[in-house]
């Protein structure tokens, strides 16, 4: 049942095909949850996110993937065409996106901060904010109705600390929906139990049945997710209350964007309605 008398809409905007599952899977659950609309969007084609295969071949398997994981939750999906790794800031990225922004007209976008490992990561972080003020401006991308109001823009959780690390505005208890988010990575096989174990030289690590995986895959996320909720404890004792707020260990992490609509108090009671009031 949906807590509001019109649904929200969100739009998590990634740079590759998993990474809306991966920082938003949880929140994503919880808005399908309580009768809201989510919708993923890959800016690239996830060509280069294998050591065995690439291409075509691979941007096949790998939309497969996101329809595999998203189809279950009532989740909208694009993977766009973009090439893996080659990703740019240019005018026509800003348009696209513009476009795509315009035509869903999200309440909230989600997407990567600035400062990333990935350098496709910090070019959609740099698109999306090219794009935020101008999506109200009507002489821009014409063909497309520009919005009366931008919607509120969040970054993404990450690790990394320069020029500042990740100062999150809301954490999310996602305990609720933990096994659906384990669900929609466990659908990205050749990311999750392929090519990052490979990339990070742990191959050896994955279990070979389907179910082993998925454990040893839940099991990382649980202690990933704990390492989360003990860094930003004291915000969590903010939101959430001392006793509640304890016993939190399965998190997403936003932090608010300068641009479009801010995550203010107000907008956050309107955007998390299943946080305490």
């Amino acid at each position: 049942m949906s807590n509001a008398s019109v649904p929200l809409r969100l739009l998590v905007i990634g740079a590759h095909p998993d990474d809306a599952e991966y920082r938003a899977g949880g929140l994503a659950a919880l808005y399908r949850k309580h009768g809201h609309a989510v919708k993923f969007v890959s800016v690239t084609n996830g060509e280069a996110g294998h050591h065995q295969t690439t291409g075509p071949t691979l941007v096949a398997r790998r939309r497969a993937e996101s329809r595999a994981a998203t189809e279950p939750l009532g989740i909208e999906v694009e993977v766009w065409d973009n090439p893996d790794g080659r990703l740019v800031v240019d005018l026509d990225r800003r348009e696209e996106m513009i476009r795509a922004i315009r035509n869903y007209k999200p309440d909230l976008v989600l997407t990567h901060r600035p400062n990333d490992y990935h350098p496709d990561h910090r070019a959609v972080s740099m698109i999306v904010q090219d794009s935020a003020y101008l999506l109200t401006v009507p002489a821009v991308c014409p063909d497309v109705p520009f919005l009366r109001r931008d919607p509120v823009i969040a970054y993404l959780s990450d690790d990394f600390q320069k020029p500042y690390p990740l100062d999150p505005t809301v954490l999310v208890d996602i305990s609720s929906v933990w096994d659906a988010k384990i669900s929609l990575l466990d659908a990205h096989a050749s990311q999750f139990y392929e090519w990052l174990p490979a990339n990070m030289d742990r191959f050896s690590e994955v279990p070979e049945t389907r179910g082993g995986r998925r454990q040893w895959l839940d099991h990382k996320m649980q202690d990933s997710s704990r390492r989360l909720a003990n860094r930003f404890r004291s915000r969590l004792f903010e939101m959430y209350g001392d006793s509640w707020g304890g016993g939190i260990e399965l998190v997403e992490a936003f932090e608010g964007c300068e641009y479009g609509a801010r995550l203010d108090p107000a907008n956050i009671a309107r955007l998390f309605p299943f946080l305490p009031g």
